[in-house]
């Protein structure tokens, strides 16, 4: 159907599509209303449906090809990208190849578990919940809080094109949190990926396209991490030096490929399985709500007098983040300090970049929760600063609204012929 054709109304279609275009020129005319161009702007819009239109941002749009494809598991190695070649060939003789690639992308194991050692020579998380690494040389995971009562805050899975909401609760409250992004989202939602970091929160990688690790071959590994790394790099300006495996799969040979990036591994101790509702059948928020009355549960008992923890929570939905906001109170109450886990295990230095620090815990404890340093985005053509210290906002996104135009237009002409 042509656009010329849905604009020229039959008379079985008068009044409805005339309705039609009535709601799209209100939506229009809302999209102009915002500002889509800078980290800002972005953040200024609350309404999750109108956060949740895609918008074009020209940095990463100019550099797509340099990119492996937008969540496709695993990731590869760009062809012809010779950086990427050149550190993967650099770091590969590090990678040890004596340990198996276990089951596939989507955590199907049961061809593999069966002939696994069950001494667990790999220090393979899902099979045995091992962090203390068996491979000479790997740094046992991080999965608590040195500090006693203190929980380490974070969310997997961002940035979510409709997590506004749920960033300004934490803002109001001077919580600042870990967040663990997937490179796949923050090449669509680049803003909101700024917002983070202008917001004062600790950043750290979560792969390309969130696959159980072990499943992968050593090279996409590598990928997972380099372009998750490079990509928050160009976007918001930081490279990270941590990163939580999707799922807490990981054994020695992903640890290996993590250590050789720079890359610490963070798991935890407490699992809130909150992405799991709609996700899992016969998972029900009753059974997350237990979840985050265990935990604090355990902080009244004592169970967290001589070190604190880590809880896998996520912003994945609106579910996830509901609960977060819900859940706060009673954790702020239950607990000496929430803090993100960089901040928890004093780790100052969070970047490669040098000029980026966060507050040590005895600061953030007492008060300065503010970080120092602003953000540096590479390869971002001409993209300015925006308002917000930290981030880097966008040029004019007039063809972006164009797309989006066209493609409702495109989409409201299907249902007017629908509605016929």
């Amino acid at each position: 159907m042509r656009l010329s054709s849905f604009f020229t109304p039959s008379s079985s279609t008068n009044t409805r599509a005339a309705a039609i275009l009535l709601g799209f020129s209100l939506w229009a005319s809302s999209v102009r209303a915002q500002d889509r161009t800078t980290e800002a702007g972005e953040a200024a819009i609350t309404n999750p449906n109108q956060e949740c239109i895609p918008y074009t941002y020209p940095p990463i749009a100019n550099s797509a090809s340099s990119y492996p494809a937008n969540w496709v598991q695993p990731a590869v190695i760009v062809p012809g990208d010779t950086e990427a070649l050149d550190k993967w060939n650099s770091i590969k003789s590090s990678i040890p190849t004596n340990i198996s690639v276990k089951g596939t992308v989507k955590g199907d194991f049961s061809n593999f578990t069966p002939t696994y050692n069950a001494s667990d020579t790999d220090c393979w998380w899902t099979y045995a919940k091992c962090v203390t690494p068996k491979l000479p040389g790997l740094s046992p995971d991080i999965i608590n809080i040195p500090e006693p009562m203190s929980l380490g805050i974070g969310y997997d899975d961002g940035p979510n094109c409709s997590h506004n909401v749920f960033y300004d609760f934490l803002s109001d409250n001077k919580q600042k949190a870990t967040m663990y992004f997937i490179g796949s989202n923050v090449q669509n939602w680049p803003l909101e990926g700024q917002r983070a970091l202008a917001d004062g929160h600790e950043l750290c990688v979560h792969t390309w396209s969130h696959p159980y690790t072990t499943a992968v071959q050593s090279e996409s590994v590598f990928a997972e991490l380099w372009y998750t790394m490079k990509i928050i790099k160009q976007v918001i300006g930081v490279t990270p030096t941590c990163f939580r495996p999707p799922y807490g799969d990981i054994d020695d040979r992903v640890r290996a490929v993590a250590k050789a990036l720079g890359l610490r591994v963070i798991l935890w101790t407490t699992d809130s399985f909150d992405w799991e509702v709609g996700a899992t059948p016969g998972v029900t928020p009753a059974m997350v709500d237990a979840n985050y009355q265990n935990l604090i549960n355990g902080a009244q008992n004592g169970s967290y007098n001589n070190f604190g923890t880590i809880m896998l929570t996520h912003e994945i939905n609106n579910f996830t983040m509901t609960e977060a906001i819900k859940w706060y109170p009673a954790l702020k109450a239950a607990f000496k300090a929430l803090v993100p886990v960089g901040v928890g295990w004093n780790i100052s230095q969070p970047y490669a970049e040098t000029n980026y620090t966060l507050p040590t815990y005895s600061q953030y404890v007492n008060g300065q929760i503010t970080v120092t340093g602003s953000a540096s985005p590479s390869s971002s053509g001409d993209a300015k600063s925006s308002s917000k210290s930290g981030a880097v906002g966008m040029p004019t996104a007039g063809s972006g609204l164009i797309v989006s135009i066209v493609t409702v237009a495109a989409l409201l002409g299907g249902v007017a012929r629908v509605l016929a």
